[in-house]
C-alpha cells in the first residue's frame, strides 16, 4: 500500500496545479505521513532534516503551502540502488522545461550522495566560505536568496576546479528577535508577560521549545535555492561547542584587559528593556516638532537695567530630557550669546541652575543657535559632557518612564506623556516661545519598532582601538582584500574613528556572561569558564571561604559577539589544534572568502576581523566580497506597504530556482544594489527553456545516427587537442575557439569575483553563438535534405555538438545548477566509477582545471567565420528590406578574391544556403574576374558590399514580383502625397504660422521635410522597376 500510494502521488502532478486539488492532496499527504510515523517509517532523531522537501516547505509557513511540487512528496523517488543520473537518463527528456518536476529530486540526490562535503584533495588549497548565519527561526527573503546565489556560484566553481570546498552553514540564535517572538506568543496565548511572570529557567525552556518547533525551516528553504553547503557540519551559535568558544573568547579577552565593565552611552530599547547594537537601530524620517523655550538667566548686578528677566532661547525635539540638562552650550563666535558665556541659567520647572558653556560644535544657524546639553541622553551631548566634565543625570527608568531624578509630579510618567505634561506646564509658566513642525530622523528598534532612547548605562564593553588597528592594517597591507575596493575607504573611516563596543544585553536568550559576583558586592567579580572555576579562583586566589556566595551576571552577550567568532569557532576553535594537519581548524581556517551584504560591513565583518586577529593571530578570511541590496525594479526598497515585495519561494514555484539565482547574480557588479523584476526572471526562464531545447536537439536528433561505439567515444574527458581541432571545418573550428575563449574568460571572471560578467557571457554564447549559429549549421552535416549526410562530417558535428554543450553546461552550472545537472545526465560521458558522486555534474571537472592548461584557439578562424556571419546577415537584411516571403528561396552570387577566405566560404556554401534560404543550384561563390561573376552582374540585381573584397549579387527577380511591387509602391506614394498636401496646406495658412507656438511650427516643417524625403525615395524605387 505504501508503494502504490507513493506512485499515486508521483503521478498526480498535473492535478496538483489547481488550488482545490492541491488542498486535497496535502490533506492526504499529512494523513500518509501520520501513518508512516505510526508504522515506524520515520526516525525520531532528526525528522525535520530527513523528511521530504515538500513536507519541510509545508512546515515552513502558511504562505509556502502553494510553493510545493507533488514530486517532493515521494520519499523514495531517488532510488538508492543506482545513481540518479542513470534513472534520469533512462526516463528521457520531457517535452518542455519544467523545473518543478526535478529540482527537489536533484537536490535530494546531491545531499544523500554527500556531494557537498569537501574532497580530500591535498594538492590544492581548500576554498572556504563561512555562510552568514540567518536567524534560526527566520523565513526566507531576498536577502537570503542573493547570498545563496553568489556563494553557491563560488562554491560550485572552485569545487569543479578540484579544490576541497567547505561552504559552512549554520544559524544564529538571534537573541532579541527570538525572545521577542516568544514574549509575543506567551502574551497572545496565555495573557501575561513572560519577562515579568516567568522565572529565568522557565522562560529559557519556553524559548528552547519554540526554537525546536520553529527552527530549521530557513535552512530547508536555503536548500530549495540549491545551496551546496556542507550540511553535515551545520552549526548553531548556541550549540555546546559554540557556547564554549564564546566563553573562552570572553575569558581570554578579559585576561588581556580588552573587556571591562563601565558606564557609556548605549541605544536603549525601553520595550525590550535591553541595550541594542547600532545595526539593530533603523532611522526613519518622521514628522515631529521643534520646541522653542526660555532658559532664564540667573540674574546678577549687570541685569538691573533690564525690566524683563533675560533668557537664552533654546530649541529641542525632546522636551522631557530638559530634566537631564546640565549645561547650555553656545558657539563662542556667536555675538548674540558671547556675553552670557560663564553665567548660570535656570532649568525649567526644577529650580536647578546649570552653566552656559561655549564650543564650536554648536551650529549657529540651527534652531536658536543655543544647545541644551543632556549628557546622559544624547550621544553628542555625552561627548561634550565628558569634554567639560559635566554632571550626568539619568532621568529614565528601564521601561522608558521618568525616574526619581525629576520633580515628583512627573515621576512614573511615560516619556511621551511626560513630554506633553511638561510642555503644558511650561506654557502656563510663560517659559515657552513656539512649537513648530519639524522633520527629524527617529531611531527605532529594528525588532520592536519602538523609539530608541539613548542613555548612559553600566554595561560590559570591549576595547576596540588596538583590535581595530589590527583590522585596519590587514586591509591596508593587502592581507585581506575587500571587493569592491571602494568600500575600503568606509572600512578605514570606521576603524579609525571606532568606539568601544557594548557587548552586554539585558535578555534571557543568549550566551550568559561568564562573570560571577562575590557575595553581595557588585564591584567584586570573577571572570571564569564555569562556576567551579570561579569558586576555585575565589577561594585559592581571592582568599574567600569555600561556601562563598557566587552569583552569575544576569546579562547575555550581544549576538554579534558570538557571530564574530563564526569563521574559526565553527571549525573547531578553541578545542582543536591548528598544528594538527588533519583538524578542521588547520585545514579550513583562515577562510578564503566572506561574502555578505555591504550593509553589515562594520557591524559583523569588522568584528570578525578584530576577534579573529586577536584570538587566533590570523585574518579570518582573505577576501571580503560585498553584494548590494535587492531592490524593486524601480530601485526603491522592497516593502509590504508598497506591495513590491518579491517572495523567493513564490518565484521559485513559478519560474524555478535557477531563474531566480541567475537573475540575482548577473547584470550587476559587486557592491551595487540589484533592481529585480519579474520580466528579468521570466527572461531567464526562457533562456533555460532554450537550453532545454538545445539539449533535446542534440540528444534526440543529432545523436540518433550514432551507434553505441560512437556514443561511448563522445563523452568529454578533457579539452579538445590541437590535432583534433585542425581536422575540423570552419564552423566547428570557430565554435570551439569561441567556446575555449569563453572558458578562459569566465574562469578569470569568477576567480576575480566578477560573477555577473561571467554568467552573462555564458548566456550570450549559448543563445547567440551555439543556438543561433552552430546548431543551425550542424543540420547541414546531419541531414541529407540540408546538404549533409556524409558519415565523417556528421560524426564531427556530433562530436562538436556534445563537446560544446557539455562544456557550456559546466560553465553555466555554478549559476544554474538544477537545469544543467538535469540536462548533463542525458549527454554521452566518459566512463566513471560507480556511485552517486562521480555521476554528478557538480563534481565534474571544470573545463580549465588549472590556469596553465592549454585551450586551443585560433583568431584567424574566428575572423574568417565572422566574415561568413557578416555575409549571412547582409543577405538576411536584404530579404527583410524587400519583404521576401520567409519560405521563398532566392539566388545569390558571392564574389570574392581568391584565397583562403574564398575556399572556406565555398566549402560552407551549403551552410549559407540553409541560413539564408537560397536556391542551392542558383547560388555560388566565385572570383571577381570569373565569367560567372560577370554574368551575374549583367542581370538586374541588388549588389551588397559586405566588406572590402566581398560582394553579393542578388537577382532582383528573385527578391520581388515587379507587378506586385509597383502596385505596393504606387499605393505608398499616393498615401505620402496626401499627407504632404495636408501638412503643406497647414503650413501655408497664415493663421497657423503667425499664431501657433514657434516650436509647433518648426516641428510641422520637420515632419513635412521627412515626408517629402520618403516620397522621393519611394518614387525612385518605383521608377527603377520595369514591368
Amino acid at each position: 500500500e505504501k508503494s502504490s500510494f507513493t506512485m499515486h502521488l508521483c503521478t498526480s502532478k498535473s492535478q496538483s496545479r489547481s488550488r482545490h486539488n492541491r488542498s486535497i492532496t496535502y490533506v492526504l499527504m499529512l494523513f500518509y505521513c501520520c501513518a508512516r510515523t505510526a508504522l515506524g517509517w520515520l526516525t525520531s532523531s532528526n525528522t525535520r532534516q530527513s523528511s521530504p522537501l515538500i513536507l519541510q516547505r509545508l512546515h515552513s509557513s502558511k504562505s509556502s503551502v502553494k510553493k510545493m511540487s507533488i514530486l517532493d512528496s515521494c520519499p523514495d523517488t531517488v532510488a538508492t540502488s543506482s545513481s540518479y543520473d542513470e534513472m534520469n537518463k533512462s526516463k528521457g527528456m520531457s517535452k518542455d522545461y519544467d523545473p518543478q518536476s526535478f529540482e527537489s529530486s536533484v537536490y535530494k540526490w546531491w545531499e544523500q550522495s554527500k556531494a557537498f562535503t569537501p574532497s580530500n584533495n591535498k594538492k590544492k588549497a581548500p576554498y572556504v566560505i563561512p555562510m552568514p548565519p540567518p536567524n534560526v527561526t527566520g523565513r526566507l527573503h531576498m536577502g537570503h536568496a542573493i547570498f545563496v546565489a553568489i556563494q553557491d556560484v563560488l562554491a560550485r566553481f572552485h569545487r569543479m576546479r578540484g579544490r576541497p570546498v567547505l561552504w559552512l552553514p549554520g544559524t544564529d540564535h538571534a537573541g532579541i528577535a527570538t525572545q521577542l517572538q516568544v514574549e509575543k506568543l506567551v502574551q497572545e496565548q496565555e495573557g501575561f508577560s513572560a519577562k515579568k511572570h516567568l522565572s529565568r529557567e522557565d522562560f529559557l525552556q519556553r524559548i528552547w521549545t519554540y526554537k525546536e518547533e520553529q527552527g530549521g525551516y530557513i535552512t530547508n528553504q536555503l536548500r530549495v535555492l540549491g545551496a551546496s553547503a556542507d550540511w553535515s557540519r551545520e552549526r548553531f551559535t548556541m550549540d555546546p561547542d559554540m557556547s564554549n568558544a564564546v566563553i573562552e573568547a570572553f575569558v581570554r579577552l578579559h585576561d588581556k584587559g580588552l573587556i571591562y565593565k563601565g558606564e557609556y552611552m548605549v541605544n536603549w530599547a525601553p520595550g525590550l528593556q535591553t541595550a541594542v547594537s547600532d545595526l539593530e537601530v533603523e532611522y526613519t524620517e518622521e514628522e515631529g516638532f521643534l520646541y522653542y523655550f526660555k532658559y532664564l538667566l540667573l540674574q546678577d548686578e549687570s541685569d538691573a537695567s533690564h525690566q524683563e528677566q533675560l533668557y537664552i532661547p533654546v530649541a529641542t525635539t525632546r522636551p522631557e530630557t530638559i530634566f537631564g540638562d546640565t549645561a547650555v552650550c553656545v558657539n563662542p563666535n556667536d555675538e548674540r550669546y558671547q556675553k552670557f558665556i560663564g553665567r548660570q541659567v535656570l532649568v525649567p520647572m526644577t529650580g536647578r541652575t546649570i552653566p552656559v558653556i561655549a564650543d564650536e560644535y554648536v551650529d549657529i544657524e540651527f534652531g536658536s543657535g543655543a544647545l541644551k546639553i543632556t549628557p546622559a541622553h544624547d550621544p553628542n551631548d555625552y561627548t561634550l559632557g565628558k569634554k567639560y566634565n559635566l554632571t550626568f543625570i539619568n532621568i529614565m527608568n528601564k521601561d522608558g518612564s521618568l525616574n526619581t531624578q525629576v520633580p515628583e509630579k512627573y515621576q512614573g510618567l511615560d516619556r511621551f506623556d511626560a513630554r506633553t505634561q511638561l510642555w503644558e506646564d511650561m506654557v502656563s509658566a510663560d517659559l515657552t516661545l513656539s512649537k513648530k513642525p519639524h522633520m527629524q530622523r527617529i531611531p527605532r528598534s529594528q525588532r520592536g519598532g519602538e523609539i530608541i532612547e539613548p542613555l548612559v548605562s553600566k554595561q560590559w564593553f570591549v576595547k576596540t582601538q588596538e583590535m581595530g588597528a589590527k583590522a585596519l592594517h590587514v586591509v591596508q597591507s593587502g592581507e585581506m582584500k575587500i571587493v569592491p575596493s571602494r568600500f575600503e575607504k568606509i572600512w578605514y573611516n570606521w576603524l579609525i574613528d571606532i568606539h568601544d563596543w557594548c557587548i552586554s544585553r539585558q535578555l534571557i536568550w543568549g550566551h550568559r556572561i561568564p562573570v560571577w559576583y562575590v557575595g553581595n558586592n557588585s564591584d567584586e567579580y570573577i571572570v571564569a569558564r564555569n562556576q567551579q572555576e570561579a569558586r576555585d579562583i575565589a577561594v585559592n586566589q581571592r582568599g574567600h571561604s569555600q561556601d562563598v556566595m557566587l552569583t552569575q551576571d544576569e546579562d547575555v552577550l550581544d549576538t554579534w559577539f558570538s557571530s564574530g567568532l563564526w569563521p574559526f569557532a565553527t571549525v573547531g576553535w578553541p578545542s582543536q589544534s591548528e598544528h594538527d594537519p588533519e583538524s578542521d581548524l588547520s585545514r579550513f581556517y583562515p577562510a578564503t572568502c566572506l561574502e555578505t551584504g555591504y550593509d553589515i560591513l562594520f557591524f559583523w565583518v569588522a568584528r570578525m576581523a578584530m576577534l579573529g586577529l586577536e584570538l587566533t593571530g590570523k585574518s579570518p578570511f582573505s577576501v571580503v566580497y560585498l553584494h548590494g541590496l535587492v531592490r524593486a525594479a524601480d530601485g526603491s526598497k522592497m516593502s509590504k506597504t508598497k506591495g513590491n515585495v518579491i517572495d523567493p519561494l513564490d518565484t521559485v514555484d513559478k519560474y524555478g530556482a535557477d531563474s531566480l539565482r541567475y537573475s540575482l547574480v548577473t547584470g550587476v557588479t559587486p557592491g551595487q544594489d540589484i533592481p529585480l523584476n519579474m520580466e528579468k526572471i521570466e527572461a531567464t526562464r526562457n533562456f533555460a527553456n532554450k537550453l532545454w531545447n538545445c539539449c533535446k536537439f542534440v540528444t534526440e536528433n543529432a545523436l540518433k545516427g550514432a551507434d553505441a561505439a560512437e556514443l561511448a567515444s563522445l563523452g568529454v574527458a578533457g579539452t579538445m587537442t590541437q590535432e583534433e581541432y585542425d581536422t575540423l571545418a570552419l564552423p566547428e573550428r570557430y565554435i570551439v575557439s569561441k567556446c575555449h575563449e569563453l572558458v578562459q574568460s569566465v574562469t578569470e571572471d569568477i576567480e576575480n569575483y566578477s560573477l555577473g560578467a561571467g554568467g552573462s557571457k555564458v548566456y550570450e554564447f549559448l543563445w547567440d553563438q551555439f543556438a543561433d549559429w552552430y546548431i543551425e549549421i550542424s543540420k547541414t552535416r546531419l541531414y541529407e535534405g540540408a546538404g549533409g549526410g556524409g558519415n565523417e562530417e556528421a560524426k564531427a558535428a556530433r562530436r562538436v555538438l556534445v563537446y560544446i554543450l557539455d562544456t557550456s553546461l559546466r560553465l553555466l552550472h555554478p549559476y544554474m545548477p538544477y537545469v544543467t545537472e538535469q540536462l548533463w545526465h542525458h549527454l554521452p560521458r566518459a566512463k566513471q566509477e560507480n556511485g552517486f558522486a562521480v555521476h554528478a555534474l557538480m563534481l565534474a571537472d571544470w573545463p580549465q582545471l588549472d590556469d596553465d592548461q592549454p585551450l586551443v584557439q585560433n583568431a584567424v578562424d574566428v575572423k574568417l567565420f565572422e566574415t561568413f556571419q557578416a555575409l549571412t546577415r547582409s543577405i538576411r537584411n536584404a530579404r527583410a528590406e524587400y519583404n521576401v516571403e520567409q519560405g521563398k528561396r532566392i539566388s545569390a552570387t558571392v564574389i570574392i578574391s581568391a584565397g583562403k577566405l574564398k575556399d572556406e566560404l565555398k566549402a560552407e556554401l551549403k551552410s549559407l544556403v540553409a541560413l539564408c534560404r537560397l536556391l542551392p543550384d542558383e547560388s555560388s561563390v566565385c572570383d571577381a574576374e570569373s565569367d560567372e561573376a560577370k554574368a551575374a552582374a549583367m542581370v538586374e540585381s541588388v549588389r551588397l558590399v559586405v566588406q572590402d573584397g566581398i560582394e553579393v549579387i542578388l537577382p532582383l527577380s528573385g527578391l520581388l514580383d515587379p507587378v506586385k511591387e509597383r502596385k505596393r509602391l504606387q499605393k505608398q506614394v499616393e498615401k505620402l502625397d496626401k499627407e504632404i498636401e495636408k501638412l503643406a496646406g497647414r503650413l501655408s495658412a497664415k493663421g497657423f504660422v503667425d499664431k501657433a507656438p514657434a516650436e509647433l511650427v518648426a516641428k510641422a516643417r520637420e515632419e513635412l521635410a521627412l515626408l517629402e524625403s520618403q516620397a522621393s525615395k519611394v518614387r525612385s524605387s518605383l521608377n527603377s522597376i520595369m514591368v
